[in-house]
């Protein structure tokens, strides 16, 4: 074991983060560490770091290990280069190069013993130098910065000129440079394209330490991590496997967990019944009776109800019209910003109803082409049209139409005033606005909540052909899975730029892939677009990716028939016993309310003179009354078990 979380706690004011929480990370684990935003996945890495104090609990790393640390977000400046930069992760190679060079020129000038010791220091240090694989570290520096997605003419960037994205890359490349023996990654692909989080994956897997990754890109989770820690609530859980077995599993116990609350439940209620209707009996057993069961019904320990899951919500795509077949036709587009051209001569065609997915490396054009459908830009060359009827809802990050003096909730509510207030907060629950998150002001907003608005009002367009920007960014993993299921069930056109590979995986029909200034067109989803990638790539075409698709079935049991008679002679038979045993709980209450009646009147009968001044027939009235009261012992034992 590398680190240890023991019933932590941490809470700001009345919001609990954690609570009494424990995990543990063993050596050369790979763990994930997931939750919707907000949840408090940032807020552990920070205490596990001791940026944040805890409350309760304790962290404890292993004596003589090292921890290494990714933010979200890097505070970077200065006039050092990228490749600078991130070579200082090499600092002690580097001065022991220094030092050997340093030697290499003294020896020149000695001689006799103080060669002698002089060479033996030599000797010992390059030893030192070779362990560390310090003849390599200079490769292994170009290696880490290509595969994160920079170009050996970016080397040479000052830090101080970079975008945020680029400033987490460089820290991520410094980070893993430093190879601690426990990585803490906080979103380390939020920055990264699709070859570089693939480079990222792959290095990963390989990392001989620990690794410990907030990420809400699924794909990466099931490629990486064998270990889940879930955060919900306040509580902490863990599962074994990567990322889709932690969701089944999740609900199978949440499914169990719910079946064995409502079961509870209905005992309770069933059991509060059955109180009742023993005391209605009004006899001194069947109140006793009745006393014992509500004291089994206090002993009771009540099954906690799951938490209510958010994909309970369902955001519903209607367009207004529809299109023709022919939704948008791409005709030798051009586009350059010079010197570099992004694409040439691009044709393509999309039909109605194709969920199209755009894919290929940062600064491509991916972004442009769409700003071009959407006319913020003009091509270079080239033409496109839309076809009859169509009505296009775009989205792009960087154009909101949003007005910045509104809420959230007015800026849905004036838009689409038919909605009704339960309707609206639904959807911007669906986008992680909940409670009083509805009333901030748009102008008060961070980019990616701004983000969020924008993409909510444009599920509510009606539009029949949606052009979308990453789409996923800034949603957590619930509110994806939301929308893969809205665009699943949307039955118009679907043109979207994206780098959530299994977001692609679950909507997208058809990829164009942005490679050496065109596209490349494959008919399936993101599998099938890793499996046909080579081939295609290296043909260098466009269109023409014919995707063969093999569709089987299983073939139903030769004793299908028999198995279905088998099951409706069980179905019959079983609602005989049920309606017997209705009929037999009737008969029982009608003969029990009959003797309580007779047993009411023979009491009255004994409080008349002419009667009980007659021994003959009080001893009469009294052998039917202990009778009575025989039966009506067996009845109520009868009851309960029918009852039940």
């Amino acid at each position: 074991m590398i680190l240890a979380c023991q019933k932590i706690s941490k809470a700001f004011g009345e919001d609990v983060i954690v609570a009494d929480g424990s995990f543990h990370i063993e050596d050369h684990e790979k763990c994930a560490l997931v939750g919707i935003n907000g949840a408090g996945k940032s807020t552990i890495l920070k205490m596990i770091v001791g940026e944040l104090p805890l409350d309760g609990g304790n962290v404890a790393l292993t004596k003589g290990r090292t921890l290494g640390y990714l933010a979200q977000h890097q505070d970077m400046s200065g006039d050092n280069s990228i490749y600078g930069e991130v070579k200082t992760a090499k600092a002690e190679i580097v001065e022991t190069e220094r030092r050997l060079r340093q030697m290499e020129m003294e020896m020149k000038h000695l001689s006799g013993q103080r060669l002698e010791s002089l060479m033996e220091s030599y000797n010992r240090l390059t030893a030192e130098f070779e362990r560390a694989n310090g003849y390599a570290y200079e490769s292994e520096v170009t290696g880490v910065l290509k595969g994160l997605g920079f170009g050996e003419d970016e080397f040479s960037k000052q830090i101080k000129t970079l975008s945020g994205g680029q400033k987490t890359r460089v820290s991520l490349g410094k980070l893993l440079l430093t190879k601690p023996d426990i990585l803490l990654l906080d979103e380390p692909t939020n920055h990264l394209d699709l070859n570089s989080i693939a480079w990222l994956e792959t290095y990963l897997l390989n990392y001989p330490g620990a690794v410990l990754i907030v990420s809400h890109d699924r794909y990466f989770l099931n490629r990486v991590v064998t270990k889940i820690i879930e955060i919900e609530g306040g509580k902490l859980m863990v599962y074994s496997g990567n990322y889709t077995q932690y969701a089944e599993k999740k609900k199978m116990l949440r499914d169990a967990l719910l079946k064995e609350y409502l079961n509870q439940q209905q005992e309770i209620k069933h059991q509060e019944a059955v109180i009742e209707k023993l005391r209605s009996f009004n006899r001194e057993k069947s109140i006793k009776r009745a006393e014992s069961r509500e004291k089994m019904l206090e002993k009771i320990k009540p099954v906690e109800k799951p938490i209510e899951l958010h994909t309970e919500i369902h955001l519903k795509l209607e367009p207004s019209c529809t299109s023709g077949n022919d939704v948008l036709s791409v005709e030798h587009l051009g586009k350059s910003f010079p010197p570099h051209t992004l694409f040439s001569d691009v044709n393509f065609e999309i039909k109605r109803g194709e969920h199209v997915a755009v894919i290929g490396d940062n600064g491509t054009g991916k972004t442009t082409l769409l700003k071009i459908l959407n006319r913020v830009l003009t091509a270079d060359t080239g033409q496109f049209t839309l076809g009859t009827n169509v009505q296009v809802g775009y989205y792009d990050q960087e154009h909101h139409v949003l007005h910045m003096e509104k809420t959230i909730f007015e800026e849905i509510s004036d838009d689409y005033p038919s909605l009704t207030n339960t309707e609206i907060r639904n959807m911007l629950a669906a986008f992680l606005f909940t409670g009083d998150d509805v009333f901030k002001r748009i102008g008060d907003l961070s980019g990616g909540e701004r983000g969020r608005v924008s993409l909510a009002k444009l599920m509510l367009s009606e539009a029949n052909f949606l052009i979308l920007d990453e789409p996923t960014n800034h949603l957590d993993i619930v509110s994806k899975e939301i929308l893969e299921k809205a665009l699943n069930d949307y039955t118009g056109t679907v043109l979207y730029v994206s780098h959530d590979r299994y977001f692609i995986n679950q909507t997208a029909t058809r990829i164009l892939d942005l490679v050496n200034q065109t596209f490349v067109n494959y008919i399936g989803n993101y599998d099938y677009y890793l499996e046909k990638r080579e081939e295609l790539t290296a043909a260098y075409s466009g269109p023409g990716a014919n995707g063969a698709s093999v569709s089987g079935g299983l073939q139903p049991p030769e004793n299908t028939a028999n198995s279905s008679k088998t099951s409706w002679q069980e179905q019959k038979e079983a609602q005989a016993r049920r309606r017997k045993r209705q009929n037999d709980l009737k008969k029982t209450e009608d003969r029990i309310a009959e003797l309580e009646d007779r047993d009411g009147v023979i009491d009255r009968l004994m409080e008349q003179e002419e009667v009980y001044t007659n021994s003959v027939r009080c001893q009469e009235l009294a052998a039917e009354k202990a009778e009575i009261a025989q039966e009506l012992e067996e009845l109520y034992e009868k009851w309960e078990e029918l009852a039940e």
